[in-house]
């Protein structure tokens, strides 16, 4: 497990991965993650990661920094609406956060995929515990995130 400080001569546990990643033809490209202490933490930033993904729709996209750490996630262009609407009814669901937030309580990966239909883009915004990420690299050394435990756009 990974720690991070806190404050001077603290430290604690991150004990959970916010990650977001775009597959388009085939290819997997991780956007942008962080390991955080808790559940609602991972959960409010992939909040705010949808709807900052939602809100780039339509707009010139700002170049994404060299180095992001734990800032936003690169944008996406997205050429339809209905990824877009998909994010941010995500975001603003209660009971979609309330079924992330059992997902990570029993242990397991909380994600949600939007389609752009128009260019087969996928977008995923994933969060698991850490102690899944070990089963998970041994599971699949070529896939990012562990697999996916809910239907896709739900």
């Amino acid at each position: 497990m990974k720690a991070a400080r806190s404050a001077p001569g603290r430290v604690r546990a991150l004990d959970y991965v916010a990650a977001v990643t775009v597959k388009a033809g085939g290819r997997a490209l991780p956007l942008g993650g962080v390991a955080l202490p808790n559940r609602r933490l991972v959960l409010r930033r992939l909040r705010r990661q949808a709807l900052r993904l939602a809100d780039g729709h339509g707009r010139d996209l700002v170049r994404a920094a060299p180095w992001l750490g734990v800032r936003d996630v690169r944008p996406v262009t997205f050429h339809g609406s209905e990824a877009p609407e998909a994010l941010r009814a995500w975001a603003g669901d209660h009971g979609s956060q309330e079924h992330a937030m059992s997902a990570l309580t029993s242990g397991l990966p909380a994600l949600l995929t939007v389609v752009d239909p128009f260019v087969v883009l996928r977008v995923t915004l994933g969060a698991w515990p850490v102690d899944l990420c070990g089963w998970v690299a041994a599971a699949s050394a070529d896939h990012p995130y562990p697999p996916r435990t809910e239907a896709e756009g739900a």
